[in-house]
């Protein structure tokens, strides 16, 4: 059933007019003019066919039907006011990540401590996936995505550009070499066995390899979803995987897997920082925006 209401704004301007007896302090508190509050008065007046005051000189007296009305109102103002005060109070203290699964394993989850570290009072919630959330919408605060920036409606920060090159576990490249009886060369990936090898971005490194496209076997292969599920296939010696260094900076280091080739490949893809224009200000977005540009200042700068 339709709700039989008057105008919540008339009711708003009542409600301040009854409680200070006063339309010019109403006003003040409002925000809005004398003439305004006189007017939004003077409708609901109307829709009531009843006065809601006693004009005086310097003064509004409230009638006896605005007596009866204005307790009730106050009391469900505060109610609505306190019920936008806690769905406030939880938006504000609840972040929400969106990124894909390998940014979030190889990069972000690694760090995040530290946010949460100089901003314990904010709780970080992290989802992850291939779908693209809508911020707009509030399905997430912010979302890290890969892509060119281009996306409409929201504002985006560059935080590293996306290449890529073939790494492999130590074991496999070793054995490989071994059958070879040389080191490797970036043409003899082309009949090596080869994780997603129908992935474009293949196509993209043998080209700054100076491989020939019709050089390179095709089909076959362990085909995956994700850069993170490649790469720890290929630290099981289930072949080469196209990985971006940068995520696996700790597992090259540690001896996991190999970067045989120092030739990286591109697209022109980076990683981007996105959220609403709108909610450039929220103090939440604003922190984790500074937290994180300054991340990649800072490892850039190693």
């Amino acid at each position: 059933m339709m709700r039989q209401l008057p105008s919540l704004a008339a009711v708003r301007v009542f409600e301040a007019a009854a409680r200070l007896e006063n339309f010019t302090a109403a006003a003040n508190e409002l925000g809005m003019t004398q003439a305004a509050v006189s007017y939004q008065v003077k409708s609901l007046e109307e829709r009531l066919g009843a006065p809601l005051f006693v004009r005086e000189r310097g003064r509004a007296r409230l009638s006896a039907l605005g007596r009866q009305l204005q307790p009730a109102l106050t009391q469900a103002l505060d109610a609505i006011e306190a019920a936008f005060a806690v769905t406030r109070a939880e938006d504000e203290a609840t972040l929400t990540v969106a990124t894909t699964q390998t940014f979030a394993n190889s990069w972000l989850a690694w760090r995040l401590g530290g946010f949460q570290v100089a901003h314990p009072d904010l709780a970080v919630r992290l989802t992850t996936g291939d779908r693209m959330l809508d911020l707009g919408a509030g399905e997430a605060d912010v979302s890290i995505r890969s892509g060119l920036g281009d996306w409409p409606r929201l504002e985006a920060h560059r935080l590293m550009n996306i290449d890529f090159t073939p790494m492999a576990g130590p074991r496999f490249l070793a054995q490989v070499e071994a059958e070879l009886g040389r080191p490797l060369q970036p043409g003899d990936l082309a009949e090596l066995p080869l994780i997603s090898p129908e992935d474009p971005w293949w196509d993209s490194w043998f080209a700054a390899a100076g491989v020939a496209p019709g050089e390179r076997r095709r089909g076959g292969g362990l085909r995956l979803d994700s850069q993170a599920n490649e790469g720890h296939a290929a630290m099981g010696g289930r072949g080469f995987a196209l990985l971006t260094p940068v995520f696996w900076t700790n597992d090259i280091a540690e001896g996991r897997l190999v970067q045989p080739f120092a030739t990286l490949g591109t697209r022109g893809f980076a990683y981007w920082l996105c959220y609403p224009p709108e909610r450039r200000t929220v103090a939440k977005v604003r922190r984790f925006r500074d937290w994180l540009l300054a991340r990649f200042d800072e490892e850039r700068s190693r």
